[in-house]
Formats: structure tokens, C-alpha cells, sequence
């Protein structure tokens, strides 16, 4: 009978927490899809490369949305069973609350694990799937690249500027720049169309000048018609990996390589400022630790009954308490720094709060209970 009990509470609380986790990260997923539009519209990408951007940017929302979503969760089921009588329920079939909060302590270490395993692996890697698909892939929307009355800067060393466009989709007064090292090149026309040659669409400029400088010396010739392309040009994307997208593996290895007399030779290792490797580590590895405190304080509703005067007073200072919890794990990372026995301090807390929290529930369950009996 107990173990129905408690297979039916988790169920409920698993049910609403991926319900509300799915619809949160689902609702934030599309908002951020809209933003991702200048993708297309900006640097002229097609549709497949958005798609692929943006469900790629899924899993970094999960984990973001996850702590919020477990503590609201499981609040609002914890509050519904009392609000229904059901612990009522519980406690007269014998069910011992510290046995409940026993099972929900066990359940909280599961999805820590599946939080550090998000963070530490599945996170950075989609994110760096995400970020070579756009530095790999070629801008087959050229159109994109040229607005009216605005100058677009999208590839690297290449302006492109028109000043209107006609109701034959042809471009008026086109502006060009393209720069390289010592030279640049700028080509004004006063019509340009896009037209398919072969299975590409190109550039075709009418009545115009270009005007090349290399080296100080300067030629200018006129041309009736040019085609003009885009191809072999470098964008103004990042070529390395960022630290977000950089694995855990080996940024545990740049630390290593930090502190270590042997050095060696690792890709984008920041030597001189550890800061933001200790940090994104203490974000995959160590902010999880504070899913079993969100967890144990959602169970501090258990303690007090609906029939206590305190009681919504309790569950607002439980519900502040928790949101404190996770405000602390964010801010948290803005004290790591360079000095690594100053960050064990940051490390220490959270397994502090989750021993904390055990041993208060020790003595109001266990210690406290054999005082009043005896």
C-alpha cells in the first residue's frame, strides 16, 4: 500500500514538472526562434541552417528553465495534497515522513545527475554543433544581404549598400565595398538584379565604376554589365570555440595545465585568467548541487498542516526561501575567481545547505517526534 502511495505522489509531482518544464522551455524556445530570424533576414542562411540553429538552442534552455520548474512543480503538488486532505491520508496509512522525504531526497540526487549530465555534456555539445553549422555553411540567401537604405557589413571586408528597389526587384544606386589588408575595392552602379546562372544566383550590376586601390596605386574603370559574387569571403563569424561550447573534459585538462609545472599546448586555455574556465565549470558541475536543496525545501510544506493559523504564511516564506535558493545559485558564479581555495568556499555551500537541511529534517522528524513521546 505504501509503496502505491509513493509511486502515485511521484508521479504526480514527474507529471507536472515535465509538463511544466516542456511548456516554459517550449514558450522561451519560440521567442528566441523569432530573434534567430536575422539568421535568414540578416545573413542571408536558408531555412534548413535556421532549423537546425534553433533546436539546437533546446537543451541550453532545458537546463536553464530546469530549477525553477522542479521547485515550482513540486510545490504546487506538495500544496494541492494538502489543500485535498491526501497527506491526511498518507500519515493514516502509516506512511512516515521521513521516509517520504528519504524517497524525494533520492529522487532529487537522480536529477542532479541528469542536470550535471545536461550541463557538463549534452549542453556544450549541441552548442557547438549549433555554432559549426554557421560557421560552415554558405550564405545561399544573397538577397538577405541587401536592404535598402541600410549598410549591411554581414561578410567579413565586404559592404554592400542600395538605395531603393523598384517594383521589378531591381536594386537602385548599389553601393560595394570590399576591403582586404592594404587594398579595397569600391564599386558603385546604378542598377543590379539578381539573375540564376547555373545553380547559384549572382549579382548582375548595370551602368557603373569600380574603382581598385592597392598599395597606394589606384586604377578606376566603367563596365556596362558585371556579375558580381560572393564566393571564398571570410564572415564576421567567431572561428574559434567559445568556453560555452568547450567540453568538460578539457576544461578540466586546461586547469589542470594551469596549476601543473608541465605545461602543454591546449586549444583556447586562457592561462593568464582561469576565472572563466573555474566559472563555467562551477555552472556545469557544481549549480546542480542545488537541485536537492530545491527539493528539500519544497518538503519543509510537509511539516506544517492546513489546519495551522501559520500555515500560508509558512508557504510564502517556503516559496521565498526556495526562490533564494536558486537566485543564490546564479549569483553565486559571480564570486568565482582566479584563487582556487577561495572557490572552495563556493564549492562547500551547497553540499552545506543540503546537510543543513537533512539534519533539520532529522530533528522535526525523528529526534524531535522521540522527545514529545518519551
Amino acid at each position: 500500500m505504501k509503496k502505491i502511495i509513493f509511486r502515485k505522489l511521484i508521479s504526480d509531482c514527474f507529471a507536472f514538472f515535465l509538463l511544466t518544464l516542456l511548456g516554459i522551455s517550449a514558450i522561451i524556445w519560440v521567442f528566441q526562434a523569432v530573434n534567430f530570424l536575422d539568421i535568414i533576414i540578416e545573413d542571408g542562411r536558408n531555412y534548413k541552417i535556421y532549423l537546425n540553429y534553433t533546436l539546437l538552442n533546446l537543451p541550453k534552455i532545458i537546463s536553464r528553465i530546469l530549477p525553477f520548474a522542479l521547485f515550482f512543480s513540486f510545490s504546487y503538488i506538495f500544496i494541492k495534497y494538502e489543500s485535498n486532505n491526501e497527506f491526511i491520508i498518507f500519515w493514516n496509512h502509516g506512511v512516515n515522513k521521513l521516509k517520504l522525504v528519504n524517497l524525494f531526497f533520492s529522487v532529487s540526487i537522480f536529477l542532479m545527475l541528469i542536470q550535471i549530465l545536461l550541463l557538463a555534456f549534452i549542453v556544450p555539445k549541441t552548442q557547438e554543433i549549433a555554432r559549426s553549422k554557421l560557421r560552415t555553411s554558405d550564405i545561399d540567401y544573397f538577397e538577405g544581404l541587401i536592404k535598402t537604405k541600410k549598410f549591411n557589413d554581414t561578410i567579413k571586408g565586404l559592404t554592400i549598400y542600395a538605395d531603393d528597389k523598384n517594383d521589378n526587384d531591381e536594386f537602385e544606386n548599389i553601393y560595394i565595398k570590399k576591403k582586404d589588408d592594404n587594398k579595397f575595392q569600391v564599386t558603385y552602379a546604378k542598377k543590379g538584379v539578381f539573375e540564376l546562372k547555373g545553380n547559384k544566383k549572382v549579382l548582375v550590376l548595370y551602368d557603373g565604376q569600380t574603382l581598385n586601390s592597392n598599395n597606394n596605386q589606384t586604377t578606376n574603370f566603367k563596365f556596362s554589365k558585371s556579375d558580381f559574387g560572393i564566393s571564398n569571403m571570410e564572415e564576421h563569424l567567431v572561428t574559434h570555440k567559445k568556453i560555452q561550447e568547450q567540453s568538460t573534459n578539457i576544461l578540466i585538462k586546461c586547469l589542470i595545465n594551469i596549476y601543473s609545472t608541465k605545461k602543454q599546448s591546449i586549444l583556447n586555455c586562457d592561462e593568464n585568467n582561469p576565472r572563466n574556465t573555474f566559472k563555467e565549470l562551477f555552472k556545469r558541475i557544481l549549480n546542480p548541487f542545488y537541485l536537492p536543496v530545491l527539493i528539500l525545501t519544497t518538503l519543509l510544506l510537509i511539516l506544517n498542516s492546513k489546519e495551522s493559523r501559520k500555515y500560508n504564511k509558512y508557504k510564502i516564506i517556503t516559496f521565498i526561501f526556495g526562490m533564494l535558493i536558486i537566485i543564490l545559485s546564479e549569483s553565486s558564479l559571480g564570486f568565482v575567481n582566479n584563487n582556487v581555495s577561495k572557490n572552495l568556499s563556493l564549492t562547500i555551500l551547497p553540499i552545506l545547505l543540503i546537510l543543513i537541511m537533512y539534519l533539520y529534517f532529522l530533528y522535526k522528524l525523528k529526534f524531535n517526534n522521540s522527545i514529545i513521546r518519551e
